[in-house]
């Protein structure tokens, strides 16, 4: 998957088909996977949310302008007690 195809995530079903390949992109290439441990890869999170702006500067995007954070945060804190 690519940002491209990133870019085509419109709904639920598209996101979870993008889970799917981020598990099994994880499962099977973890070598090519910087952050493989769960705290360093919340550092990650925590750290291109700091400098989000400068991602969609140096790609020409847009950076989008209403992001729900709070829904963003009952995924991260639901996935803590989830099975």
């Amino acid at each position: 998957m690519n940002l491209t195809e990133i870019n085509k995530i419109k709904d639920k079903n598209d996101f979870l088909a993008f889970m799917d390949w981020i598990i099994k992109d994880f499962q099977n290439n973890r070598i090519e996977w910087e952050n493989t441990d769960l705290l360093n890869y919340f550092e990650a999170i925590q750290s291109w949310i700091g400098d989000m702006e400068g991602f969609y500067q140096n790609t020409g995007q847009t950076e989008p302008k209403e992001v729900d954070w709070r829904f963003i945060a009952t995924i991260l804190i639901a996935a803590k007690f989830y099975e």
